[in-house]
């Protein structure tokens, strides 16, 4: 299977270049992403656990899925495209907000993201494909955020740094 390449951008997520996501991880080259979150009647969100055969951050928490744009797909269409992969669900997303950020990992490799992240809802239970996703739970956004104070060490790095954002944009968006 060919490795995806991903969106090199700068830091007005204008397209500079494409490049294989594995490289662009090795070198820390900023390219697009997308993070999605979904939340049910109950205000719950869907957190997932990556599967312990990913590259980086295996076996730990983070929203319901995320990835990377590919050449031509608009950020919805990466997401909705995503969420159905990893989760088997679909539903209708908003994007809210993008942000930067750059984080290292012990394995010498280096997210440095835009970060498009989007909000959904859904009610049922996801039929996870377990290539990507190793397990899944709903919880309580004020829950999550008094773990991730007490056990920062659960969830990925990116998910911390967009849950601090994402915090208050929750009680706007609410079913």
């Amino acid at each position: 299977m060919k490795e995806e390449n991903v969106i090199l951008v700068n830091e007005n997520d204008v397209q500079i270049g494409l490049m294989p996501k594995l490289e662009a991880h090795e070198k820390a080259i900023l390219h697009r992403a997308f993070s999605v979150f979904i939340l049910n009647s109950t205000n719950e969100i869907m957190l997932q656990q990556r599967a312990h055969q990913k590259y980086h951050s295996p076996l730990l928490w983070t929203n319901t899925c995320c990835s990377h744009q590919r050449e031509g797909e608009s950020n919805i269409e990466a997401g909705s495209r995503r969420l159905y992969e990893e989760m088997g669900f679909e539903t209708e997303l908003k994007e809210l907000f993008h942000f930067i950020y750059k984080a290292p990992f012990d394995n010498g490799l280096t997210e440095h993201e835009l970060d498009h992240v989007m909000i959904g809802y859904y009610n049922d239970n996801p039929k996870i494909n377990t290539e990507e996703v190793e397990d899944w739970k709903w919880m309580k956004i004020e829950d999550v955020k008094i773990d991730m104070e007490i056990h920062p060490e659960r969830y990925t790095v990116w998910f911390k740094i967009i849950f601090d954002e994402f915090y208050h944009f929750l009680e706007e968006h609410k079913v």
